[in-house]
């Protein structure tokens, strides 16, 4: 039987239900998933059972898996696990991951692993939504700009002031990368526009620092409308799959010290394209050791 598909918000998101995770690959079941995610941006799964080694599997139906992370370390006994842990860092910037690489990655899946008595949620915006809601002027005006992403990254990490964070942040920028991307970017797979910008954009290309700062303000709040959000909550043994070319997302940081951990699995994606066929271009360092290309979307 095909799987079910309830959607929890108008704009994004969806549980499903009656898929086995544990079982072997299926092609139909697949191609339903992946139709899942290009409709509703973000799946949820409840009650699974999966170690590293099944996540690692589930995240692989969906294309080559990356490495867990250009600089960052994977988790223990793995490749392609990075642990996303309050202890270490905590993501309360929104983003759209390691956009900083020319093919940031296409899916990331998410499991929880520890979760917290109150608060931790993840936010997960859709940026298509976004862009159909800009007025006319700024949508022709996005689509003509281009941004820098850098993992030398300038937002304020107040928190950070344990040495494990301290370290995290060392480790993060520890080799740096830019990468030049249209501001606007064409889904392959669906032909939708979104905003592809969150918390690794530093500037817009021929413009000033504080011109950019004005523009992808404005831009970022469209994406951050409550109305393109699921505020997803976590229980243990959920999974979290969202399409990482058209969203962004934000870790909350309102769980005090306890401790909280998702494991991280992300999909090799293509390089990005903006509205006038324009492809990225990486402009400082090679993240090749990271992710392969995906060629031709699947």
């Amino acid at each position: 039987m095909p799987p079910t598909i309830r959607k929890l918000t108008s704009r994004i998101g969806a549980l499903v239900e009656g898929v086995d995770l544990a079982a072997p690959h299926n092609p139909s079941t697949i191609t339903a998933l992946r139709h899942a995610v290009n409709e509703h941006k973000a799946i949820v799964f409840d009650n699974v059972d999966l170690d590293n080694a099944a996540q690692e599997r589930v995240a692989g139906w969906f294309g080559d898996l990356t490495t867990a992370h250009p600089n960052v370390p994977a988790a223990d006994g793995t490749t392609n696990v990075l642990a996303v842990d309050g202890e270490t860092s905590k993501a309360n910037e929104w983003h759209t991951d390691v956009t900083f690489v020319l093919n940031p990655p296409q899916l990331t899946t998410l499991r929880s692993i520890v979760t917290t008595p109150y608060g931790g949620e993840t936010l997960i915006a859709n940026a298509a939504a976004a862009y159909r809601d800009l007025p006319e002027p700024l949508r022709a005006l996005a689509d003509s700009l281009r941004v820098v992403h850098t993992n030398q990254y300038d937002y304020a990490r107040p928190s950070a002031t344990t040495a494990q964070r301290l370290e995290y942040d060392r480790v993060f920028v520890s080799t740096p990368y830019e990468t030049e991307h249209p501001l606007v970017r064409v889904h392959p797979l669906t032909g939708e526009r979104g905003l592809f910008i969150g918390g690794f954009a530093k500037r817009i290309v021929g413009l000033s620092s504080s011109e950019s700062a004005e523009l992808l303000r404005i831009f970022q709040s469209y994406v951050t409308r409550p109305e393109n959000i699921l505020r997803w909550t976590w229980a243990p043994h959920q999974l979290l799959i969202f399409d990482n070319r058209i969203t962004q997302h934000y870790g909350v940081d309102n769980y005090d010290d306890h401790p909280r951990r998702l494991n991280r699995v992300t999909v090799a994606g293509d390089v990005p394209v903006g509205v006038d066929g324009h492809r990225s271009e990486q402009l400082v360092g090679d993240a090749s050791h990271y992710s392969t290309v995906l060629e031709v979307a699947a």
